[in-house]
Order: C-alpha cells, then structure tokens, then sequence
C-alpha cells in the first residue's frame, strides 16, 4: 500500500513538472435550440416554432496543460454567458463549462484537439416571457477544434455542441405549460489564452 502510495505521488509530480497553467477569455457566436409554442386546445401541437438567431456571447476562465510528449490534457474551467434571439426577445444563459481536451501537437505551434464538455447552467433567462429553469441542471457537450501557440500566448477556435436535450419550459400567466425550450448550445468559440 505505502509503494502504491509512493508511485503515485511521484507520477502526479512528474505530471506537474510538465504542467502549465493559464487564464483564457473571449467571445461565442452561438444559439440555442429551437422554440416551440404549443396549442393547449388541441392536444399540445405546435403553432409555432422558431430556431432562433445567433448573437454573441462571451466567457473568461482558467486552464491547465499536462504535456506528454506531441500530446496534451487540457482540463479547463470557463464561465459562459450565450445568447439566442427568438423573435425581439432575447434568450440569456450563463454556466460553468468544464471541458477536459486531449490535444495533438501538429506542427510548429499548430495542434488540434476534442473532448467533452461537463456543463452545470447557472441561470437562464427568455425575455418579456415567464419561463421555468432548465431540466437538467447538468449536461454534457463535445468540443473539438485547433489552436496556436506563440510563446505564452495562445489563440484557439473551437466547436460546441451540447448531447443532452435540456428543455426549458414556456409558462402563461397562471404558469400553465405553453411551450418549450430547447437550451443546448450550439457555438463556435473563439479564445485567447495567457500562460502564466
């Protein structure tokens, strides 16, 4: 037991030595998914759907780089605010994105990488409609994309898609269910990084 405790407490040393860690900020062109507004009268059919508009978002948050060799892991935690427009009204989501990337390095400065996204939504929020919190608080994406390096800075460009299907329900007056909304992201995510 005291060997095993040694191994691994020299593996996760080795693993810092080759570690970096950094900051990153920058802005998302997403949406959301699409809105459904249903006819209670007739056994919930939709009446109107709407896939909603891109706008801009933006997030700030931390990383952390395990280098082995041409690959790395690359751990992050990110706060995310999106934004959707549905109509002249505006959907608002803010979250905790933690995606955990593995990454190849290519060439010079260029690599690529993929991964899943761990996201816990914070608040959301359709505007001059009442609307109830999502389903799941907790959901998962994949993103993958590409990155360079310059020194300590860093640039990537990435894809986000949310897997889980997270509804948000559309409330009247007396908060009687009269439609849907579908909060997964669907984003591409633009960050620059500084290694500390």
């Amino acid at each position: 037991m005291k060997n095993n405790l040694l191994c691994f407490v020299f593996l996760l040393a080795s693993a810092t030595a080759f570690a970096q860690f950094g900051v990153k900020a920058g802005l998302n062109y997403n949406s959301n998914g699409e809105l459904r507004f249903e006819d209670v009268a007739n056994a919930g059919q939709n009446i109107v759907e709407d896939s909603g508009d891109e706008k801009i978002g933006y997030h700030f948050g931390a990383y952390y780089d395990i280098n082995f060799s041409r690959l790395y892991l690359r751990p992050e935690i990110v706060y995310t605010k999106t934004k959707s427009e549905y109509g002249s009204s505006d959907y608002d989501m803010s979250k905790i994105d933690v995606p955990v990337l593995v990454g190849l390095n290519v060439v010079g400065p260029l690599s690529i990488f993929g991964g899943p996204s761990f996201q816990y939504i914070l608040d959301n929020d359709l505007e001059n409609v009442t609307i109830s919190d999502v389903e799941n608080e907790i959901t998962v994406g994949f993103n993958f994309g590409a990155a360079v390096k310059f020194g300590n800075i860093g640039l990537d460009v990435r894809y986000e898609r949310g897997f889980t299907e997270n509804e948000a329900e559309i409330l009247n007056s007396n908060n009687v269910r009269i439609g849907t909304l579908d909060s997964r992201p669907s984003q591409i995510i633009f960050s620059l990084s500084v290694r500390l």
